[in-house]
């Protein structure tokens, strides 16, 4: 798997913030955030920069 293929989730109520991976983001887009269960939309996920 490459970095391109993780995201950072931020949730907007809670403020988690974790690294997850496409099947995660969309569990946690289907069922919320794993923290405090607030509906999250794909705009809380922003791809993980490759290093350089």
């Amino acid at each position: 798997m490459t970095a391109s293929e993780e995201f950072t989730f931020v949730c907007p109520s809670c403020g988690e913030s974790m690294e997850v991976n496409p099947a995660m983001r969309d569990a946690l887009v289907e069922n919320g955030c794993v923290v405090c269960g607030t509906s999250v939309t794909t705009g809380a996920f922003s791809p993980v920069d490759a290093p350089e």
